[in-house]
């Protein structure tokens, strides 16, 4: 019973996060006149803060003396720091000049982004439904383009950079509080300064007579560390296999959005681009539960087979190495991982809070 309770616990937390994350385009045009670059720079300053407080909360300091004793674990979080903005600033700036539904195909096309980086980057060998389900994402950029009469490359940006960012947080290997606060830490002081810089010329908007918007401006720090804190009280409370599927709530909400709130065209072609989009992404999850099941059903199998030996090789003294409802946990376990693995590209489960890292923007 408890455990029923504490999976719809997470799953509130899951649909919580994605669910923000899918509902922050209406957010980012509060803040106009801000430019994406000013914006930016107050999320980086205020989202130190927020993590400042919740780590003093925690009292979790330990991991900042490790992470300033390994200088290319260092080097990683600045290149983490440097590729996540870039991914956020033209975010706010697709969001804030009518490219909503382009924007949320980055979040698309992302999970094919990270198998093919994978592929390229990692050496991964992938199953034929991958290649697939690749080769089809492929074909919707190539429609997409054509579409456009460009390149989609606010979309391929975004997925190419976040797919990045992921690729480095799981070298990295760090909790989500601990590293975005270490990388706004990083991105703090040219953030600062900027804003600084900006009032000096009398192009900063933080100080208009309106105060509302100055409160806007700083509750940026809380619209991007709450679906995090969020995020990483889902990730211990749900299978891998379930957040994976949630991350599609965020694109889901965003292209509703840029289509029936803002009113963005859908001609034919980019309707069929997106339909393709959509079909890799269904045969890509129709693969990673396929083979999280036969993951669980070889698993319970071999499970079974190591209680029964156990049993009969039971004395008085002895308990059994392993029983069989550690064996369905070990399946449990061994099948979630396998669906966010392939879902997410990764060939193993991501930290249990990290990511965003697997954060949209």
């Amino acid at each position: 019973m408890k455990a029923q309770t504490e999976q719809r616990t997470g799953l509130l937390y899951g649909f919580g996060a994605y669910g923000m994350w899918g509902l922050v385009p209406l957010f980012w045009p509060l803040l106009k006149p801000s430019g994406a670059i000013e914006i930016l720079a107050h999320r980086m300053v205020w989202s130190l803060a927020v993590v400042g407080v919740a780590l003093l909360a925690m009292r979790r300091w330990g991991w900042i003396r490790e992470l300033l004793r390994q200088p290319r674990k260092l080097a990683l979080t600045t290149l983490a720091a440097s590729v996540i903005s870039v991914n956020w600033g033209l975010y706010i700036w697709a969001v804030n000049n009518g490219a909503v539904v382009e924007a949320s195909l980055g979040y698309f096309i992302n999970p094919l982004v990270t198998i093919a980086i994978g592929v390229l980057v990692l050496g991964e060998r992938l199953r034929r439904a991958q290649w697939a389900a690749v080769g089809i994402g492929v074909a919707a950029v190539l429609v997409l383009a054509i579409g456009y009469g460009r390149p989609p490359w606010i979309s391929l940006v975004l997925a190419f950079s976040f797919a990045a960012y992921g690729l480095i947080k799981k070298k990295l290997n760090m909790g989500g509080v601990e590293s975005l606060a270490a990388e706004t830490a990083l991105l703090f002081l040219p953030a600062l300064g900027y804003l600084l810089w900006l009032g000096t010329q009398g192009r900063s908007t933080f100080a208009l007579d309106d105060p509302g918007h100055s409160w806007l401006l700083a509750a940026t720090g809380l619209v991007t560390a709450i679906p995090l804190i969020c995020f990483g009280a889902a990730a211990i409370r749900v299978p891998l296999s379930t957040l994976g599927l949630l991350q599609y709530l965020a694109p889901v909400f965003q292209f509703g959005l840029g289509v029936v709130y803002f009113h963005e065209a859908m001609p034919p072609e980019r309707w069929a681009g997106f339909s393709l989009v959509w079909v890799a992404l269904a045969l890509l999850t129709w693969d990673a539960l396929r083979t999280a099941r036969r993951s669980r059903a070889r698993l319970a199998e071999a499970g079974a087979s190591a209680a029964t030996a156990a049993t009969a090789a039971t004395t008085a003294t002895t308990a059994p190495a392993t029983t069989a409802s550690e064996a369905a946990v070990a399946a449990e376990v061994a099948g979630g991982a396998e669906v966010a693995g392939a879902v997410h590209g990764a060939p193993e489960p991501p930290p249990t809070v990290a990511t965003p890292a697997r954060e949209p923007a």
